[in-house]
């Protein structure tokens, strides 16, 4: 028999799953949801705009518990007469049987467990975002589309490369292969990439250098699963722990996950490309240019000047 969430083919609304519990650890309370809009909106609202225009039917956040008043007054509470919304929550001691957080470690598991997190809410096709992150109505709008369309494969949205850079510093980035049917074939996590010439460079943590066109795939964390992952997280994330679970900084991120499960033959990704930009507030300074990018998105006619009424 077919799963629940592929009965109702084209029927069910996906669900848009927020991380969020990250967001009071890395810069002390909500300080960085600053308004980037001119009415005061922020990146998360622009995200769950595009979200309810391209048809998503509920929000999910994973939040942690001491941001959870704070995050419901500021954030929760703007959306809860508009959609339905439901809360997880990402501690350090949720676990899995048999496993427990080594004295003295307070770095969040990373966005794997973030994702297993939301396992008991979630029955439908989901998209997973950063809470943080400008991704574009184009994305949505890919994503929305692969998971109304019954298939079981899962989904990644590929931004370009050069579409993801930052002026005033190196950025993270998942570089993806894909095959001539825009299936994902591996994830290559580069943790210092920066724009060099017309296009980009990586320099690995021995200093070698590795040109890049700047026209390479990237996984900027917009992700698109049905439920059936769940399973599947929970093993990749416990053997996660086995390895690494006494480590103090150790994470288990979600394109690492996922291309072990490609590389085992356990998950099929198609990549949903995007020529739109993707905005981010990876160093203080980048915030000017994403509130001027909003702007020139408003004139474009892309965004109302006010999102909500």
């Amino acid at each position: 028999m077919a799963p629940d969430y592929l009965i109702f083919r084209g029927m069910t609304k996906p669900t848009l799953l927020v991380l969020a519990a990250g967001m009071g650890s890395r810069y002390g309370g909500l300080k960085q949801i600053d308004p980037v809009g001119p009415a005061g909106e922020t990146i998360i609202d622009y995200s769950i705009f595009d979200a309810m225009r391209s048809g998503f039917g509920k929000l999910v956040f994973v939040i942690r518990k001491d941001i959870e008043q704070q995050f419901r007054d500021i954030i929760g509470a703007r959306f809860e007469k508009r959609i339905a919304v439901e809360y997880a929550y990402q501690e350090l001691d949720t676990l899995p049987a048999g496993f427990s957080a080594p004295a003295g470690r307070t770095k969040p598991w990373g966005t794997t467990h973030a994702i297993l997190m939301a396992e008991s809410v979630i029955r439908e096709p989901f998209a997973a975002i950063n809470a943080d992150d400008f991704y574009g109505q184009q994305a949505y709008q890919l994503i929305a589309q692969h998971l109304t369309s019954g298939t079981a494969d899962s989904a990644m949205v590929g931004f370009i490369l050069r579409n993801t850079l930052s002026r005033f510093g190196s950025v993270a980035r998942g570089v993806c292969r894909v095959d001539g049917s825009n299936q994902l074939t591996s994830v290559v996590e580069m943790m210092k990439i920066e724009p060099d010439g017309s296009g980009a460079k990586n320099t690995d943590a021995s200093g070698q250098i590795t040109p890049l066109t700047g026209d390479e795939a990237v996984s900027m964390n917009f992700w698109g699963f049905t439920p059936a992952v769940f399973p599947q997280l929970r093993t990749q994330f416990e053997a996660f722990l086995k390895k690494s679970g006494q480590e103090q900084k150790s994470e288990c991120y979600i394109p690492s996950t996922v291309n072990d499960l490609v590389h085992a033959g356990q998950a099929r990704v198609q990549v949903l490309r995007t020529s739109d930009s993707w905005f981010g507030v990876t160093y203080r300074e980048d915030r000017p240019q994403v509130v001027e990018s909003i702007r020139q998105l408003i004139d474009q006619g892309k965004y109302p000047e006010k999102l909500w009424t």
